[in-house]
C-alpha cells in the first residue's frame, strides 16, 4: 500500500471499516484487526513493537482499576432494592403534583447516576418499578417513557462514569476534572427536563395527573421516607467527596463505592453469594470487553496517524464554513448521526483520534469537549433505530408498550437535551466551574 496517496488509503480505511461492522463483526475486533493490517502495511514490524509499547503503558494506569470497580458497584446498586425504597419516597412527595411521579422518576435516575456509572442500570430499574406505576396512575404512555429512556442517560454523564474513565483514557485529560465537569450539565439537563415535564403537565393535565387528594401522604409518611436517601447520600458523598476533596483518587474512591454498595445490599438484606457471584461475572465480562477496546483503540490511533490520515482530516476540517464553531458544529453533527447506529465506546474509538486534533487547533477545553461529547454519547443511547435506553426499556416494559411508543416517546426529550448542549457551548461555566473550583 506505500504507493497509494493518503486520499485513498483513509477511503480503504473507513471503507473496510464500514463493510465489516455491516457484515455484523463486533466493533472492538473489526477496527483493531483492520488497523493492525493498515499498520504492517505502513510501518512493518516496528508498528507491533509500537502498539505493544502503547497497550503497556495503558495497563499500568491505575486509572484502568476504577472501570471493574464502578461495574461491580453499579450491579450491586442495582440488585439492592435500593432503587424501591428512594420511589416510595419520590411517590409520597411528589405524587400530588402534575407529572410529578415522573419528576420523581428523572431524580431518582439523578441519584442513580451519581451511585452508578452505567446507562442501563437506571433505565432497567425504573423500567421495572416506576413505569407501571405511572401507567396505572394514567400517565400518558409517552410521557412516561421519555422520562425514564431520558434520565437513565445520565449515568455516563454524573459522576462516577465508565465512559468518562474511558475517555480520560484514551485523551489523557485528567478524570478528576472531568468528573466534576459532568455534575453542573448534569443537573441542567435535569432541571430542563423537569420543566418540560411540569409544564407540558400543567397546560395538558392528561399527560400527568396528580394522585387525588385521598390518596396523597401526610407529613408523618414524608418525614419516615427520607430515609430511603440515607444510603444513597452515603454512598454519593462517600466516592465523589473522597474524589473532589483530595482524599482518594478516582480508583480508591471506586474501591470505597465498593464497599458502600455492599453495605447497602447488606443493610437492605439481599447480599448472597449468588448475588456475589452473579455480579463479579457480569463484572468480569465486560471488564475483558473493554480491554478489548482499548487495544483496538490504540490500534487505530496508531495506524491511523501512520497512514498521515490525521493532517488529512484537519486540512478537511478547515474547509467547513464558520471557523472553529462550524467545526465544532459538524463534530456534534456527526456523532448524533453515528448515536443513531452504533455503540458509544465505538464512536469513541472512531471519532477521538480525528476530532481531539481540530479541537486543540481550535483552542476549545478538552474537558469542556469531553462533557459535550458525553452528552452527545447520551442522546445516543435514546435515538433511534439502535439506542440502547430503548431496546433496555422494551425489554422491561408491559406487554402494551410497542417500539413504535418508545421510538417516537424520546424525541420531545431529545429537543431538550440538545438545548442544553446549546447552553453549555453558550456558558462554558457551566461545565467548567467545578473542575476550576476542585483543581484550580
Amino acid at each position: 500500500m506505500s504507493g497509494l496517496s493518503v486520499e485513498i488509503l483513509t477511503l480503504l480505511f473507513f471503507g473496510s471499516l464500514l463493510l465489516f461492522v455491516m457484515l455484523g463483526t463486533p466493533l472492538a475486533f473489526a477496527l483493531g484487526g483492520i488497523s493492525v493490517i493498515f499498520l504492517y502495511s505502513e510501518m512493518g514490524q516496528i508498528g507491533f513493537y509500537l502498539l505493544a509499547s502503547k497497550m503497556w503503558e495503558s495497563m499500568s494506569n491505575p486509572t484502568l482499576m476504577a472501570i471493574p470497580l464502578f461495574v461491580f458497584m453499579a450491579i450491586l446498586l442495582e440488585k439492592s432494592g435500593v432503587a424501591n425504597d428512594l420511589y416510595e419516597m419520590m411517590h409520597v412527595w411528589f405524587g400530588g403534583l402534575r407529572g410529578g411521579l415522573a419528576i420523581g422518576t428523572v431524580l431518582i435516575c439523578v441519584i442513580f447516576a451519581a451511585m452508578s456509572g452505567i446507562s442501563g442500570a437506571a433505565v432497567v430499574t425504573m423500567g421495572t418499578i416506576a413505569l407501571p406505576k405511572m401507567l396505572e396512575r394514567g400517565y400518558d404512555k409517552k410521557m412516561a417513557l421519555g422520562a425514564i429512556n431520558a434520565g437513565g442517560g445520565w449515568g455516563i454523564l454524573i459522576p462516577p462514569s465508565i465512559l468518562m474513565v474511558l475517555y480520560s483514557l484514551l485523551t489523557e485529560v485528567s478524570v478528576g476534572r472531568l468528573f466534576a465537569a459532568g455534575i453542573g450539565p448534569g443537573l441542567t439537563l435535569f432541571v430542563l427536563v423537569s420543566i418540560y415535564i411540569g409544564g407540558r403537565c400543567w397546560l395538558q393535565p392528561h399527560m400527568g395527573p396528580a394522585l387525588p387528594k385521598e390518596e396523597r401522604a401526610g407529613w408523618g409518611p414524608k418525614l419516615r421516607s427520607l430515609k430511603a436517601v440515607i444510603l444513597p447520600i452515603m454512598i454519593v458523598t462517600i466516592v465523589l467527596g473522597a474524589i473532589f476533596g483530595g482524599f482518594a483518587t478516582p480508583t480508591e474512591a471506586a474501591a470505597i463505592g465498593v464497599f458502600g454498595a455492599l453495605a447497602a445490599t447488606t443493610i437492605n438484606r439481599q447480599l448472597s453469594w449468588r448475588v456475589i457471584h452473579d455480579a463479579s461475572i457480569a463484572t468480569l465480562k465486560l471488564t475483558t470487553l473493554i480491554m478489548w477496546i482499548l487495544f483496538a483503540a490504540h490500534a487505530f490511533s496508531t495506524a491511523y496517524t501512520a497512514l498521515g490520515a490525521q493532517s488529512l482530516i484537519q486540512n478537511l476540517m478547515a474547509y467547513i464554513p464558520g471557523g472553529k464553531w462550524g467545526a465544532l458544529t459538524f463534530m456534534l453533527l456527526v456523532l448524533f448521526i453515528f448515536g443513531m447506529v452504533l455503540d458509544p465506546v465505538g464512536i469513541m474509538l472512531i471519532t477521538l483520534p480525528v476530532f481531539l486534533p481540530v479541537v486543540e487547533a481550535s483552542g476549545f477545553d478538552p474537558i469542556w469537549f469531553g462533557i459535550l461529547f458525553i452528552i452527545m454519547m447520551e442522546v445516543g443511547y435514546m435515538t433511534p433505530p439502535f439506542g440502547f435506553n430503548l431496546f433496555y426499556l422494551k425489554g422491561v416494559a408491559p406487554p402494551g408498550v410497542t417500539m413504535g411508543d418508545i421510538y417516537s416517546s424520546v424525541i420531545p426529550y431529545v429537543i431538550v437535551t440538545l438545548i442544553g448542549v446549546l447552553l453549555i457551548i453558550l456558558i462554558p461555566g457551566i461545565a467548567l466551574y467545578l473542575p476550576n473550583l476542585f483543581y484550580g
